[in-house]
């Protein structure tokens, strides 16, 4: 377990230190977070709801200035700066007492993680040599879960009392982590900052760099996955199958665990831009047979089959995410350029808070409400969003290299 955990010595290691002091803290607030504003602080479901989307809809437009600012300031500075606001944001919670302050706090909160998270890729292609982006990455991801996983189970001692004092101390250790994920970040070496080009290409490049948004919106379909194992897959478990409720946790653990402890040896097959496509179109495969199980899981079935088949559907699925995830991480930053990694890795971490935002939405409506058919047709969006990723990245190559050749 530890040399899945630890990625090599150098400055992954901090970087590592980092994701599991603040994974820690977010994974007792995922567990909590939902429950403490519905309980505690009066907010309706439908509130909770509309004040998350409009706060991720404001995070996805965030990241493209911040992570460009981690550019032109030095990426260590900013996710200093970012861990350290993101912590403040958290706090912030604490006081919340009604619906427009808990929007402001959520929109800050969003901001800041959304920054965070482009400063820190950035920060990673500078101080990691390019053919081991990957693995490192992989190895901060199997962190990441292994500290959410331990996170999670405080933040079910907090729902176990059930108490204002409870939630408060959860969010507590969330601000707490992400002040000393900062501390931690502070260890690593400084990055200079990289000056804009005088007269070359617009302010922010990325944004008429076509090609590149081509890749990131197929891979904001891939990272539907995300509310997939949050929301979809538990609502179908407990809705739609025979399966006991308990099963949405052992899903959840199954999910975790796999990850955890393949993610490095799956990312290993990714070395470059060709086996990254590779992989990526393998794992849109695996999600379509995921899907194709999972409607198999109806409820006609018995409930020890429906338990069988839904436990491979779960195996299936985290294979082809661990699959997509690592071929997704060395295609963005390989077509990103040297000097403007911060403003690229923005705009493609943009996928994450849009299939935060739009995913509940959509996969309800494809799987709760469809049923089998809605189970195919997302199987096929993946395997399409997959295989479709290959003629994309060739066309970000070439014009790459056009736009080489002119400089």
């Amino acid at each position: 377990m530890p040399s899945r955990l630890l990625p090599p010595s150098g400055p992954a290691r901090p970087l590592a230190a980092a994701q599991l002091v603040n994974s820690l803290g977010d994974g007792a607030y995922l567990v909590t977070s939902a429950l403490y504003f519905s309980r505690i602080v009066g907010l309706s479901p439908t509130r909770i709801g509309l004040g998350l989307t409009l706060a991720w809809a404001v995070g996805a437009v965030a990241g493209v200035p911040l992570g460009r600012l981690a550019d032109r300031r030095g990426p260590r500075t900013v996710a200093v700066l970012l861990a350290a606001a993101t912590g403040a944001s958290v706090a912030a919670f604490l006081f919340v007492r009604g619906f427009l302050p808990f929007v402001l706090a959520a929109c800050c909160y969003a901001t800041a993680q959304t920054g965070l998270a482009a400063a820190r890729q950035a920060l990673l292609a500078a101080l990691v040599d390019r053919r081991d982006r990957t693995h490192v990455l992989a190895h901060l991801q199997a962190t990441l879960n292994a500290g959410l996983a331990i996170g999670a189970a405080f933040g079910g001692v907090a729902l176990h009392y059930g108490t204002r004092t409870a939630y408060l101390s959860v969010f507590a250790l969330d601000a707490a982590a992400f002040l000393l994920c900062a501390l931690v970040l502070l260890r690593l070496p400084t990055v200079p900052p990289r000056p804009a080009a005088p007269g070359k290409g617009p302010r922010i490049a990325v944004l008429r760099d076509r090609p590149y948004a081509l890749v990131t919106f197929l891979n904001t379909l891939l990272l539907l996955r995300m509310p997939l194992i949050s929301l979809a897959i538990p609502l179908w478990t407990v809705t739609r199958t025979n399966a006991p409720g308990w099963l949405v946790s052992a899903l959840l653990v199954l999910n975790t665990g796999a990850v955890m402890l393949f993610q490095v040896r799956t990312a290993s097959a990714v070395r470059d831009l060709p086996s990254a496509v590779r992989t990526v179109a393998r794992g849109g495969v695996l999600m379509l047979a995921s899907c194709a199980v999972f409607a198999l899981s109806s409820a006609g079935a018995p409930a020890w089959v429906a338990v069988a088949v839904l436990l491979l559907a779960g195996g299936l699925q985290v294979a082809g995410e661990m699959m997509q995830s690592s071929g997704a991480w060395q295609i963005g930053f390989d077509l990103a350029p040297a000097d403007q990694q911060g403003e690229y890795q923005g705009f493609f971490g943009m996928g994450v808070p849009l299939a935060r935002m739009l995913g509940p939405l959509l996969l309800t409506a494809l799987v709760i409400d469809w049923g089998v058919p809605g189970w195919l047709l997302l199987g096929l969006l993946f395997l399409g969003a997959g295989l479709a990723l290959g003629p994309a990245v060739r066309w970000a190559e070439r014009s790459n290299s056009r736009v080489l050749t002119v400089s």
